[in-house]
């Protein structure tokens, strides 16, 4: 594990990487929720890693605020919202930028991905970036959906999600029709296990495919 030093262009943030034991098969950018870099964030990197891609978190709301990890409970998520809409989605893009370019030195190819309103970040970074991108739970994705994918793409839905509606969903297929999308038997926030809504069948299934596809789109 380190801790990394970013120039995003528009100041300066830390990033948590960790590296895989064995030979690197690509490098991925972890984007948080609004909860900052947190326990969870951190075990998402270094599960990541296990699977043998050099991964790295960077910490947007350093931008704003150093060191925000915040809570899954409602305080946690006023403050949350707040520092992310101060942060905005051009500057989170530039953070993943500055990340994939921190990565660059130790891999060929990198892809992205992201949870919450890091999964629309992670959206962007396809569209702006070209970076392959796995999307979880993306709920803020429809007013850019005018953005067309510059390389694979695939997101990750809870069927029972309050913060998603179907028509949302079904958007995204309608608009997104090379992506992979797929919709599981669960709320928002299923991949966390700090969240009421885990669901340990469809974070394991979810992770079973972001894994292969980035086997299949980050290979030399």
């Amino acid at each position: 594990m380190a801790s990394v030093r970013l120039d995003t262009g528009f100041g300066m943030i830390r990033g948590y990487r960790m590296d895989p034991p064995n030979r690197p098969r690509g490098g991925l950018v972890v984007v948080q929720e609004i909860f900052g870099v947190n326990p969870h964030i951190r075990a998402v990197v270094d599960r990541f890693a296990a699977h043998g891609y050099v991964t790295l978190a960077p910490a947007m709301f350093d931008l704003i605020q150093p060191d925000v990890q915040l809570g899954y409970d409602d305080p946690g998520i006023a403050r949350g919202r707040e520092l992310a809409a101060q942060v905005g989605f051009d500057r989170a893009v530039a953070a993943v930028e500055a990340a994939s370019k921190a990565l660059s030195g130790s891999v060929e190819r990198i892809g992205v991905v992201g949870f919450c309103w890091g999964g629309t970040v992670a959206f962007l970074a396809n569209t702006r970036l070209s970076l392959p991108a796995v999307s979880y739970y993306g709920g803020r994705t429809v007013p850019f959906l005018n953005e067309c994918p510059k390389a694979p793409l695939m997101l990750h839905f809870g069927e029972h999600d309050p913060i998603i509606p179907p028509a949302d969903v079904q958007v995204h297929r309608d608009v997104l029709e090379e992506a992979f999308i797929h919709v599981y038997d669960a709320g928002h926030g299923f991949s966390c296990d700090q969240r009421a809504d885990y669901s340990e069948e469809a974070a394991q299934e979810a992770r079973r495919r972001t894994v292969q596809f980035f086997t299949r789109f980050l290979q030399p």
